[in-house]
């Protein structure tokens, strides 16, 4: 299997470990990224990659126990199997890309596909008309949310994630759809309020009279 690589330019073969890194990293690659601010879209070189060497890294991946997908509908290459590394989301990263799910589902049901875009007000917005978010969220709450789906290629930003501003426009990939499918929704939404209730009946038994 490592002949291959060695039968490749040093570029091209450290491009290769590149992109498998990506996929481990990223669960999946698109074959083109957006530029939030201008909605430029740029071609994304890992896709190539995945492309010109697919059989090599699907061998390589397969080994790893898990396998490539390509998803020519998306155009993304993504990361399939019992072995994918899973990302332990907390409540509120899931809340919020519950939210991102039902805005870009507003988006391309009443806007088309050229304007899947959000910002960090309408996130807030939508949390509030849902009842989802009913409390002020900290910024390491909202950072640690939106660093996990930048990562994991669900939205683009301009910039650091750190940076980000109430009006700093977010692009919401189709990816999203890869996370929270549209029967995910109600169900994430009731298990959502049930936890919440839960949470509320543990506080009252623990006060259930906070004046004495």
């Amino acid at each position: 299997m490592f002949t291959y690589l060695e039968e490749q330019t040093v570029t091209e073969a450290e491009q290769i470990k590149k992109t498998i890194q990506a996929l481990f990293r990223q669960t999946c690659i698109l074959q083109v990224k957006y530029d939030p601010a201008t909605l430029t879209p740029r071609d994304n070189p890992q896709y190539e990659m995945c492309a010109r060497h697919r059989n090599f890294i699907a061998d390589y991946i397969e080994v790893l126990g898990c396998e490539l997908v390509h998803d020519a509908q998306e155009h993304i290459f993504r990361l399939s199997g019992e072995h994918v590394p899973q990302e332990k989301l907390s409540l509120t990263s899931t809340v919020i890309l519950l939210l991102v799910k039902l805005i870009y589902r507003d988006r391309i049901m009443g806007e088309g596909l050229n304007a899947p875009l959000t910002t960090l007000k309408e996130i807030r917005e939508y949390g509030k008309n849902t009842n989802l978010i009913t409390e002020k969220l900290t910024q390491t709450q909202w950072r640690e949310a939106l660093y996990l789906m930048k990562m994991h290629q669900i939205i683009d930003v301009p910039g650091a994630v750190k940076d980000m501003e109430d009006d700093t426009p977010i692009y919401i990939y189709s990816t999203v759809n890869l996370f929270v499918t549209a029967a995910d929704i109600n169900t994430l939404i009731d298990e959502y309020r049930e936890e919440e209730e839960e949470h509320e009946t543990a506080e009252e038994v623990v006060y259930p009279d906070s004046d004495q």
